[in-house]
């Protein structure tokens, strides 16, 4: 909607407050400000509300509004009075207005600060969560207007509408007056109110994703008349999967006497079945897509994967193409995935859809796999497939317009069918909510994730969403934060998922190895030293080994309390006649089962070399009998999920695996309770097997540091309380306005030295002084002031922190000294207007570092650590952090990166005031975090003694903030 003429020149329509949103039952709604063009669409609104919502709005019976009322609920100035209304199809389902009042509760204007606010909801929408959703955008409209406080006044018997204001987290007080209660919100965040947004964002998301892959019914849009073609083959596989609900095919050339096609209803549209549908798959070309929207749309379905290509993949005509698809989809409440997708699969027993184009449905299991890419999504089903591997979900985004990764996530955190999340993403549109939800997912299972695009600098064809500027090595450094485990291939997307879908979590990274191969043993052990893994010397059992020595020994290893992990290898027998002898797999896998079976609950990996029978054997050992599985009691539980077990969940029922190939997996039953264990809920898992040790190791390695996490995010770190007695927050953010001006900049400025030491001081940071130096007599004043031993250097830009090409000289010990230090870097390096020499007293010796703070306006403020110096550069040794930064993620950050030994008495050499080091770390999180206008903080170097350290220099940057909209009202993204 756009403002008219009537409206003040001086407050232009706002459009920026304009919103998609996911209602409580996951279907989508618009909210957008109210304008004068909407006065029909008021009165057909306030027809449709019943007689008791009116009385309850209004305090009377109040049975349609006059010509004054609707003039008066059209008209705003977006400052003082505003409206909000929610939209499906274009039409009013609910509104929202408050009008700004003083403290006698009569119109005002600001600087008064309080609001009174009033809620009308079709009663055919109430208890879609519409009231909700409006109130967190109409408190921040209210925000940006300078309103600090709502006041409503509610009757006693509307209990929806109180329970709405109770349920919002808002700090607030309640009164009983003249008959009706009188609430008074404070419109500033809380902890709560924040805690009470995404829980229903994480629902509501979640909803709307079980809308698509749980629906009653589907129809498939564009069901060819001739076999082959996209719509038929969506229509054959959903046959094939035995789709529990009910299935139509449509398409407008249908003869107008066709009944069915393969055994289906058929209809020419949507509107001729006069059933509800759910889930609409559109195999149609783009231009007809729109066509298909409607007929949809107008008829109540929730939901759509669009197949159909032709979209931002082909340019900006296409990309505009997809945004009118995602605004035309959204008006009428549906969601999509797509276009361009290849579809979606879900092997619950209760739906067993297959929607796509796969050729082959993988087997029921325990993995949720989501892909950006078509292709990629084909290769990965089929090596599943091949490995005997199983599905919960699928989902093959294609160029994600509206569905994404996120949403998924949504999803999988409740889903009781998916234990482990496998994603393949090429872009990240909203990099700060995918790290939140990733983190609180990662609490109760593990989230794989493979990053493709890595290096191409720009966003893949058709995902039309902001680029961050931030290096591949700083986005796998906050996917480990947030405890993602992030490979490089979908070989080793798959591997981890087949190990931490069917395993227990190890206790500790050290792993017992035995098999009948010294060489393939020793192959192992040198790989899993790689991986840091603590492994045990190798147990040759030698080529002669039985599958009843392999059995024993795994079941001793099993049993043995310094071990975490055993990994298993094996080679084929060799026979009295020199050949090999492999048709013993059966009886290895029967083995290795019977141990798994009854010893402790630890991960078991097989390494296997072409042993014929073995593959088939691990992949069809099956059992129909449940056997518990153990759960370490000494494990920490997860945050948010206090009844989640620490290791792995794993279904109570087994699933019957598809015939499988080399790579397979083996049945593995846990039955045992020793000491300190208590019996879990029945399992049935599988050990997963690998032609390589590499790979066996590398997946052990992954969930050992997952393990790990988990057990490190059950207790979270904080920011330590000393901190807020040697800060400064409100000092700060008055001089931080006094930097900026009144009409700051939009691409900011940096601070002059002095500027950027104030600011630093006032959180506790202090750098140490440099007095200039142009020429030599300035130099030797400046010395004698600060005392020598003295430091010598230039602070021109090329030159800065670059002690290897000259620019620096220390130690220098006196006067003549001085001067003759002055005249070498003058001579060597250019005019001392060039160089803009410096004098600074020399710091303690100790170890160069570089702390760094940046604002990526996709991903938010990263705190940065390494050394200082061009071999930590050249190799990229730097560790990174999502700021606000912790305790525990301050220690993290210097022991994360290559050279840390460096800092602990590396060589024999002393170690250095780490401790230190985290408290200047936490105090530069603290900065970039309470002031967000601090866009760029760089200390350099850092010297870090025994004792203490010295900040040598420091750079600050000041900007306007960037919007923040992880912390606004919920909203679906536009791109």
């Amino acid at each position: 909607m756009q403002p008219t003429p009537e409206q003040s020149p001086h407050h232009a329509y706002p459009d920026h407050w304009e919103a998609d949103v996911v209602l409580r039952d996951g279907g989508t709604a618009r909210i957008r400000p109210i304008t004068t063009d909407d006065a029909e669409r008021l009165v057909s609104f306030y027809e449709q509300v019943s007689d008791e919502s009116k009385y309850y709005r209004f305090f009377a019976p109040y049975p349609r509004l006059s010509a004054k009322d609707v003039h008066r609920f059209t008209h705003h100035d977006y400052v003082d009075r505003v409206g909000l209304a929610v939209t499906i199809g274009g039409e009013f389902i609910a509104t929202v207005r408050y009008d700004r009042i003083d403290a006698t509760g009569r119109p005002a204007s600001a600087p008064a600060d309080e609001a009174e606010v009033a809620f009308l909801v079709q009663d055919a929408h109430q208890g879609r969560g519409v009231a909700s959703a409006l109130l967190e955008h109409i408190a921040a409209v209210a925000r940006e207007r300078g309103i600090r406080r709502f006041a409503a006044e509610v009757l006693p018997a509307n209990n929806k509408m109180i329970k709405v204001f109770r349920d919002a987290g808002y700090t607030q007080q309640r009164s009983f007056e003249d008959g009706a209660v009188h609430l008074t919100l404070d419109l500033e965040p809380t902890a709560e109110s924040l805690a009470v947004q995404r829980a229903r964002e994480q629902r509501a998301e979640a909803r709307s994703v079980q809308r698509l892959i749980a629906p009653g019914s589907v129809a498939v849009v564009g069901t060819g008349r001739n076999p082959g073609g996209v719509g038929r083959t969506v229509l054959r596989n959903l046959l094939v999967a035995g789709f529990t609900g009910r299935t139509y095919a449509v398409n407008s050339a249908f003869a107008a006497g066709q009944a069915t096609i393969d055994g289906v209803p058929a209809h020419r549209s949507i509107g001729e079945i006069g059933e509800p549908v759910d889930l609409a798959v559109v195999a149609v070309p783009a231009d007809r897509v729109p066509e298909a929207v409607t007929d949809c749309g107008e008829h109540g379905v929730q939901g759509l994967i669009v197949l159909s290509a032709g979209y931002a993949e082909w340019g900006a005509e296409g990309r505009e193409r997809q945004r009118e698809l995602v605004r035309q989809a959204r008006s009428y409440g549906m969601r999509i995935i797509g276009p361009n997708a290849f579809g979606v699969i879900n092997n619950s027993d209760a739906v067993r859809l297959n929607a796509s184009l796969a050729p082959e449905s993988p087997a029921p299991g325990r993995i949720g796999l989501f892909t950006q890419s078509g292709a990629i999504g084909i290769a990965l089903l089929s090596g599943l497939y091949r490995r005997g591997a199983g599905l919960s979900t699928f989902i093959s985004a294609g160029n994600r317009a509206d569905i994404s990764g996120n949403d998924f996530l949504q999803y999988w955190y409740e889903d009781p069918d998916t234990d482990v999340a496998l994603l393949y993403l090429e872009s990240l549109g909203n990099p700060r909510k995918f790290t939140r939800l990733a983190r609180r997912t990662a609490a109760v299972k593990p989230v794989v994730v493979v990053k493709g695009a890595r290096h191409s600098g720009s966003t893949p064809p058709g995902h039309a969403v902001p680029i961050s500027r931030i290096p591949d090595a700083t986005v796998s450094a906050l996917m480990r934060q947030a405890g993602v485990i992030r490979v490089d291939t979908v070989t080793e997307m798959v591997d981890a998922g087949l190990l931490l879908a069917d395993q227990p979590l190890p206790e500790g990274p050290r792993v017992a190895i035995l098999g009948n191969s010294e060489s393939l043993g020793l192959l192992t052990y040198d790989a899993c030293l790689a991986e840091g893994l603590r492994p045990r010397p190798p147990r040759d059992l030698t080529t002669a080994a039985t599958p009843q020595d392999f059995r024993d020994a795994l079941a001793e290893a099993l049993a043995d309390r310094n071990c975490d992990a055993v990994v298993v290898t094996a080679i084929p027998w060799v026979g009295e006649n020199g050949e090999a002898e492999s048709g013993d797999g059966e009886v290895l896998a029967a083995a290795l089962r019977t141990a798994a079976a009854t010893g402790p609950a630890k991960p078991v990996a097989v390494v296997h070399v072409e042993i014929g029978g073995l593959a088939e054997a691990l992949a069809a050992a099956t059992s129909t009998a449940a056997v518990p599985r153990v759960v370490r009691a000494s494990a920490p539980a997860a945050p948010d999920a206090s009844a989640a077990p620490a290791d792995r969940a794993v279904p109570p029922t087994a699933q019957a695996a598809p015939p499988a190939a080399p790579g397979d997996q083996l049945t593995q039953q846990r039955s045992d309770t020793g000491p300190g264990d208590t019996p879990a809920v029945p399992t049935l898992g599988r050990i997963p097997a690998y032609p390589a040790a590499e790979r066996a190791v590398r997946a052990l390695a992954e969930a050992v540091k997952y393990a790990q996490w988990r057990r490190q995010a059950a207790v979270p770190g904080k920011v330590p309380e000393f901190l807020d007695d040697t800060i400064d927050e409100a000092g700060a953010a008055a001089r931080i306005d006094a930097l900026l001006g009144p009409d700051p900049d939009p691409r900011g400025r940096p601070l002059s030295h002095d500027e950027a030491c104030e600011l630093l001081s006032r959180y506790g940071i202090t750098v140490r002084p440099t007095l200039p130096a142009p020429d030599p007599d300035a130099a030797v004043a400046a010395a004698a002031r600060l005392g020598y031993p003295v430091a010598l250097k230039t602070t021109a830009p090329h030159l800065r922190h670059r002690a290897d090409l000259g620019g620096v000289r220390l130690d220098v010990a006196n006067e003549s000294a001085l001067r003759r230090a002055y005249g070498e870097l003058t001579d060597l390096l250019g005019k001392p207007t060039e160089l803009q020499p410096v004098v600074q007293s020399m710091a303690p010796r100790g170890v160069d570092t570089v702390v760094r703070a940046t604002i990526d306006p996709a991903a938010g403020a990263v705190l940065s650590f390494g050394l200082a110096g061009a071999p930590s550069e050249l190799l990229g040794d730097t560790a990174h952090r999502l700021v606000p930064a912790t305790d525990r993620d301050a220690a993290e950050l210097i022991r994360s990166i290559r050279a840390a030994p460096v800092l602990f008495g590396w060589r024999g050499s002393a170690p250095v005031d780490t401790a230190a080091l985290e408290e200047l770390l936490l105090r530069v999180s603290r900065l970039v975090d309470d002031h967000p206008e601090v866009v760029s903080v760089a200390l350099e170097p850092v010297v870090v003694a025994t004792q203490g350290l010295t900040v040598l220099g420091a750079s600050v940057r000041l900007a306007p903030p960037p919007a923040r909209t992880d912390l606004g009202p919920r909203r679906l993204p536009n791109y």
